[in-house]
């Protein structure tokens, strides 16, 4: 795999989850009747394959509202992979 890059940049983030087909969404399960779930997670179209049930879709809006709440960077790969990751921001900051 190529080297992943860690950014905290929201245009950043959109961009490369649109690119490969990817939505905004939240571990379903993580949400109550007040607010939706704070797991946040890339879901990516995947024509023919397995849906993700688990997650629910959310607007970019409310996703970077999370994200800048929780203190994430969003580690990502370089090629054309669709691979992701939500880390602490502390933990990728000089």
């Amino acid at each position: 795999m190529a080297s992943a890059t860690a950014t905290t940049d929201h245009d950043t983030i959109r961009r490369w989850a649109e690119e490969r087909g990817g939505s905004p969404a939240v571990v379903a399960d993580t949400a109550d009747n007040e607010r939706p779930g704070a797991i946040l997670r890339i879901d990516f179209d995947d024509p023919g394959g397995d849906d993700d049930k688990g997650l629910e879709r959310i607007e970019w809006d409310r996703f970077f509202e999370i994200f800048d709440a929780s203190d994430l960077a969003f580690l990502r790969s370089e090629d054309d992979s669709r691979f992701n990751k939500f880390v602490a921001r502390d933990s990728v900051e000089g």
